[in-house]
């Protein structure tokens, strides 16, 4: 579990909410202990999630479905998933094949509503038409380079088979069947593969609705740990994958980070974060709005105001109080904001600034006049929101770009999910023998500085040879 340290100050108003008093929560200025402590906490963060206990205990799964096989997984799905089966093609949820450019599945049209099924539609459009372009790059990524008797290529080849991970615990999320399945069908992926926690699978038929419309017909219902080894390691039954990607719980990303090089992995996508950076004349009651909209995620979620301006960490307070009295999630967010929950405030704009990027956050939206000014600057956020009137939610489900990116400091070397995740580079060298007795020299010379005498050999051989051959004097 992560840690939910409780911020020190006076409550938001001290109002009980579902039965549990607000966490305090307070501004804390630049140049305090209490500043430095708090941005000290949230860029640990990564490790106060995914800690060492959390780790051993991933690895133990890992390594039981990995030696035992279907018994193994069946067990770990009895466990953490609460469902008992009697083999592990029981896990296999079945979902019928329906073309993307269908309006609908006729089995489902009934229970769903015609609102939710546009949705999901314009939210699939969205999400290939900003991805198409990096389509188009794959296909001319293709390219060679010839001169003096050496032909040197570049060829991009789509991943054969990936493996999606889809959360659902404490909710579900169709989105995220969009958000990872249309990068990898338009990468060419020939085998996609859906893992997701077999309640959220049973309870949704929104979720089943994308996955049919998207076509995907090998779902497993496993979540958690042992669903990463299942897809990582294979089992009597799964067949294992080449790449894992989606976001998931902190299970789920110690699971990943173990099992990068096995399979290839997307970043570390665990529990959502927003940093907000704001000048004062920021709309205070959308702040707060957009806080709580990344603190309901999960009690683990980030959610942090950085500005210059007291009067707008005021307000923002007083915003949060009365939007979580009337909010059905407001005892995860409570809990997220106590834990990893801040209201800072800088000496200037520029200070917020820095701390944002100091932090290298998931999302992070600039609000107010400034922030314009400030986007082009912006080099360490997972995606970045613009402007007072685009909150992360639109990313989350309808801007276009993929809602699985970087979290936990990681943006600050690592992107969002993308069709170039699901594609591999293979480079080809041909020499005909002019360029191969001119090559030969240069690697038996190197060769020999670094001691490495067989390499040596197998470069002289073809430079003495070819030399000959070339009409050139050994």
């Amino acid at each position: 579990m992560c840690s939910n340290t409780t911020l020190p100050g006076r409550a938001l108003t001290g109002a009980a909410i579902w039965g549990t008093e607000i966490h305090s929560l307070r501004p804390l200025v630049a140049g305090t202990s209490e500043f430095a402590d708090r941005l000290k906490l949230l860029r640990a963060r990564a490790t106060a999630c995914v800690d060492d206990a959390v780790i051993a205990r991933a690895s133990e799964i890992l390594h039981a479905v990995r030696t035992g096989g279907d018994q193994a997984l069946l067990s770990a799905v009895e466990t953490y998933d609460g469902v008992t089966k009697r083999s592990v093609l029981e896990l296999l949820f079945e979902v019928e094949n329906e073309a993307a450019a269908s309006d609908g599945v006729p089995e489902l049209n009934t229970q769903l509503s015609a609102e939710f099924r546009a949705a999901v539609h314009s939210s699939i459009t969205a999400v290939r038409r900003f991805h198409e372009p990096q389509q188009r790059w794959i296909e001319s990524g293709h390219y060679a380079i010839e001169a003096d008797g050496l032909k040197i290529e570049e060829r991009v080849f789509p991943l054969r088979r990936v493996g999606l991970y889809v959360p659902g615990g404490r909710f579900v999320y169709p989105s995220t069947v969009i958000m990872t399945v249309v990068p990898a069908q338009l990468a060419g992926v020939s085998d996609i593969v859906v893992a997701c926690p077999p309640a959220a699978l049973a309870s949704s038929a929104e979720l089943r609705y994308v996955l049919q419309v998207l076509g995907i017909s090998e779902v497993w219902g496993m979540g958690g740990a042992h669903a990463i080894a299942a897809l990582a390691y294979g089992t009597d039954t799964v067949r294992p994958v080449d790449f894992i990607a989606g976001p998931g719980n902190a299970w789920v990303t110690a699971a990943k980070q173990l099992v990068r090089g096995t399979v290839g992995t997307d970043h570390d996508a665990g529990p959502s974060e927003v940093v907000i950076v704001a000048s004062g004349d920021a709309p205070a009651t959308w702040v707060a709005a957009d806080l709580i909209a990344q603190a309901e995620h999960d009690p683990r979620a980030v959610a942090v105001l950085v500005t210059p301006s007291m009067d707008l960490a005021e307000s923002v307070l007083a915003a949060l109080t009365q939007q979580l009295g009337d909010l059905a999630t407001a005892e995860t967010a409570v809990e997220a904001l106590a834990g990893f929950g801040a209201v800072l405030v800088t000496e200037d704009l520029e200070q917020a600034f820095e701390v944002g990027e100091s932090l290298a956050a998931e999302h992070q939206q600039l609000m107010g006049a400034a922030a314009e000014d400030l986007a082009p600057r912006c080099r360490a956020a997972g995606a970045l929101f613009v402007g007072s009137a685009t909150p992360t939610c639109f990313g989350d489900y309808a801007a276009g770009p993929s809602h699985v990116l970087p979290t936990g400091g990681t943006a600050r070397y690592s992107s969002g999910l993308s069709v170039l995740d699901f594609v591999r580079r293979t480079h080809s060298v041909r020499a005909n023998s002019e360029a191969s007795a001119s090559l030969g020299r240069t690697a038996a010379a190197l060769a020999e500085v670094e001691g490495l005498v067989g390499h040596r050999r197998s470069a002289v051989l073809r430079a003495e040879a070819l030399a000959v051959d070339a009409g050139e004097s050994s």
